[in-house]
């Protein structure tokens, strides 16, 4: 069975990639931890890929006067890398549609809460889990689902739930959501290069 090249993008601390990597060195996921990409110059995951031995790119939309540029390039770096698939942790920009078509059902995301609760556009981070806590949910988790052309509307794969605590405040809830995106993001990538979670055809 083919090994999956996986191309991450992330945007700030990576705490997820560093994780699915680890995994990957492991022997837990059959896969290759191919590149990272951030739109972010500064961000800490480059720090965690170093560490790791991961190559990594900084690639963002700023550093080109057309938009069309940036899409050809990002398309470019991966075709180079022969990315099979790729895995957002915490990537703050919309994906391009251009890459969507390209990798269509091959771009994986992870939302912190329990889709179609919480989701679209504005919905992130902490603002998903403030939104939990207004609304006095007794329950959170974590969604992995593909990436479509609409925020947060894309195939689920994997959801886990969280029992929220009436004294809970957003960062507790916040810090409940992310110690299980650790453990079914990567369980989710090990069925996918195992093929019991059937995306599409990979190169």
């Amino acid at each position: 069975m083919k090994k999956l090249n996986i191309a991450f993008f992330a945007s700030h601390g990576g705490s997820n990639f560093q994780t699915i990597v680890e995994n990957i060195h492991s022997g837990y996921i059959n896969a290759n931890a191919t590149l990272l990409i951030s739109n972010n110059s500064d961000c800490f995951a480059f720090q965690r890929a170093e560490k790791l031995n991961i190559p990594y790119m900084h690639i963002s939309s700023a550093q080109f006067e057309d938009g069309n540029e940036f899409q050809k390039t990002l398309l470019r770096v991966l075709d180079e890398y022969e990315i099979d698939l790729i895995v957002l942790a915490g990537y703050m920009r919309k994906i391009p549609i251009s890459i969507i078509h390209k990798y269509k059902n091959r771009i994986l995301n992870i939302h912190p809460a329990l889709l179609p609760k919480f989701g679209g556009k504005g919905m992130y981070g902490m603002n998903v889990h403030n939104a939990v806590k207004e609304a006095g949910e007794l329950v959170s988790g974590a969604t992995v689902h593909i990436v479509s052309e609409e925020y947060d509307e894309g195939r689920i794969l994997k959801q886990k739930t969280v029992a929220i605590d009436a004294n809970d405040t957003p960062e507790k809830i916040a810090e409940k959501v992310l110690a299980i995106e650790h453990q079914i993001y990567s369980d989710t990538i090990k069925e996918i290069a195992e093929e019991k979670i059937i995306l599409d055809k990979f190169h």
